[in-house]
């Protein structure tokens, strides 16, 4: 009875969190404008309509841009950071590790109007690479949780063995850690695009002209129901989950191994 429950619950959370998305897929293909059921004809001209403006390829060309870059600086701080938690032992660790992950449980508002202040001082308000840098910072704890949870299941006398067989600390490091963490690695990089991807609020305030799928989303939502909209958001929907499911599938083929 428990074990059915459970199965029961855990549907019903599915349900709870997926139903939403998947009714706004069903109405991307409704010839109707507007969101009601019985549903019309099936039809693909949302996306005809929605891929043939200029400035949404634009604004998928540059969150494709941002998060590629932004993924790709995440998970290499977020790697260094875990692996000098793993590897030394110094005053006020726990204080490094509490700003090292402090960024997530900041209010996104707060976040974005801190970013637009200083990255005006620093004259990147409104470029690609001011996203770049609000993005990192967004997404370096999450790739910096992932692989913490690995070099912890890293015995640490392997790295010492290597040192021992005569390897600098750069070949151990290349040859023993990055090999045991590369599919965290991997993981951590799918994860933080993800999250760049789907960033809305500091994307708002910091793009300017350079706009994001989700900024584009908000202006051509405002004043109108459009369903371009629901074409747009399942594309962004299919690639944020594929990147997700191929973050977790790495943890968890690991992890069974």
């Amino acid at each position: 009875m428990g074990r059915s429950l459970s199965w029961v619950y855990v549907a019903a959370l599915f349900a709870f969190v997926f139903a939403p998305i998947l009714t706004s897929m069903v109405f991307s293909f409704n010839s109707d404008r507007f969101p009601t059921v019985p549903l019309g004809e099936f039809t693909t001209h949302w996306y005809e309509t929605a891929f043939s403006r200029p400035e949404v390829w634009t604004a998928f060309r540059n969150s494709l841009v941002v998060a590629a870059s932004a993924a790709a600086l995440s998970t290499f701080i977020g790697f260094a950071t875990a692996y000098t938690d793993f590897r030394f032992g110094f005053r006020f660790k726990s204080a490094y590790l509490a700003l090292a992950l402090l960024p997530p449980t900041i209010p996104l508002v707060i976040m974005g109007l801190a970013m637009l202040a200083w990255l005006s001082q620093l004259g990147l308000s409104g470029t690609i690479q001011g996203i770049i840098i609000a993005h990192t910072v967004m997404g370096a704890p999450f790739a910096m949780a992932i692989c913490r949870l690995r070099l912890q299941q890293m015995d640490p006398s392997l790295e010492a063995a290597a040192r021992n067989l005569g390897a600098s600390p750069w070949r151990a490091m290349r040859t023993v850690v990055i090999p045991f963490c590369m599919p965290a690695i991997i993981s951590a990089y799918c994860l933080t695009a993800a999250v760049s991807f789907d960033e809305f609020m500091v994307a708002w305030f910091v793009s300017g002209l350079h706009r994001t799928v989700p900024v584009i989303i908000l202006e051509i939502l405002q004043g109108n129901v459009d369903p371009q909209i629901n074409a747009i958001g399942t594309v962004v929907f299919l690639t944020s989950m594929t990147l997700v499911i191929v973050s977790q599938l790495l943890i968890l083929r690991k992890s069974a191994k």
